[in-house]
């Protein structure tokens, strides 16, 4: 009863019911009492921080601490300190001990969000906390136990950096006790009106009620979010606050303000049952831009990002603008494909 509870509260935060996005959770729910270390992978704003949360509420120590580290905001010069604490006087600026993540997390789970980002200098020294569950820090004398829970998540490759040596492959498999991978939102379009219905149930304090009307809703579905579950939230709070001009809570295409490259269609003027006009076809690229025959989906949008920052002189911000999305997503995408 305890137990189902538990499964109850850690799975309320993840709607969808695409039989992939199921699948796994069903494997997050066998994985998460054994302790055993997990890796998330994921693009961003697919919930990989919401598995993380699974794998700690349905652990064998929920009680316990919670702790999450951005492993690529570490300075790279007080990593190992922020990793696993110091003593007063360790280098210049400790005036006090500092307790570490890993021992502040002891008795829980520590979430590693993008372990690729890790300098490969201080890679050695967390594959041998992980195996050893003892530590030192910096400028410490003694070792300090800790009991700690590993889930690391990385939107990268990391079979690909451990292939580059970016990315030491003893650690890869140590991380790696157990593999989840949350899917893109291409991938459960069917998921989509679940969605949108849960973040206008979220915003109706807020912004009031709100509804999609049919047109707004197939047009959503059809549309090709890069920042995945965050950018199709983002896109329904936009477009909850425009309707509220209208005054009778309804949300239409324009309110959606679907950008061309991401709207698969746009609806004609006129009344519900209206057919879809498909959207005006892509400015089409170089022939020498992309090779697309007997590619996978990751290659070609790899190929796709390198064409852009070649055209751009290397400047993310006008290959961002180029390819009609945000910055961040892809920023989020060059770190993937370490380009």
């Amino acid at each position: 009863m305890r137990m189902e509870a538990r499964r109850s509260a850690a799975f309320d935060a993840i709607i969808g019911e695409d039989p992939t996005l199921r699948t796994t959770l069903a494997r997050a729910a066998l994985v998460a009492p054994t302790g055993v270390p997990v890796l998330v992978t994921g693009e961003s704003g697919t919930g990989k921080e919401l598995i993380a949360r699974v794998l700690h509420e349905l652990g064998p120590n929920p009680g316990g601490p919670f702790v999450a580290v951005n492993c690529g905001a570490l300075p790279r010069e007080l990593a190992e300190s922020e990793l696993f604490g110091h003593e007063r006087g360790a280098f210049t600026g400790a005036a006090v001990r500092r307790v570490g993540w890993f021992e502040e997390a002891s008795g829980g789970t520590l979430v590693l969000d993008e372990v690729g980002e890790l300098p490969i200098d201080l890679q050695p020294k967390l594959l041998r906390v992980l195996e050893t569950g003892r530590l030192r820090r910096v400028g410490g004398a003694g070792e300090i136990g800790v009991r700690v829970r590993v889930v690391a998540m990385t939107l990268r490759d990391l079979q690909a950096d451990v292939s580059r040596r970016c990315f030491r492959d003893d650690l890869y498999y140590r991380l790696a006790g157990f593999c989840l991978r949350m899917p893109p939102l291409r991938e459960r379009r069917g998921d989509i009106p679940l969605l949108a219905a849960h973040f206008l149930r979220e915003l109706a304090g807020e912004v009031g009620d709100r509804h999609l009307d049919a047109a707004a809703l197939s047009a959503l579905t059809a549309a090709v979010f890069p920042g995945n579950v965050r950018e199709l939230r983002n896109t329904i709070r936009r477009a909850a606050i425009l309707a509220g001009q209208r005054g009778d809570g309804r949300i239409d295409v324009d309110a959606l303000e679907l950008p061309p490259a991401a709207a698969a269609f746009r609806f004609a003027e006129g009344g519900e049952g209206d057919a879809p006009v498909p959207a005006p076809a892509p400015v089409p690229l170089p022939d020498d831009a992309i090779r697309i025959a007997g590619r996978s989906f990751d290659e070609i949008e790899r190929e796709v990002f390198q064409w852009a920052l070649r055209q751009s002189a290397g400047s993310r911000r006008r290959a961002a603008r180029a390819l009609q999305i945000a910055r961040s997503t892809f920023c989020d995408k060059v770190k993937r494909y370490g380009l």
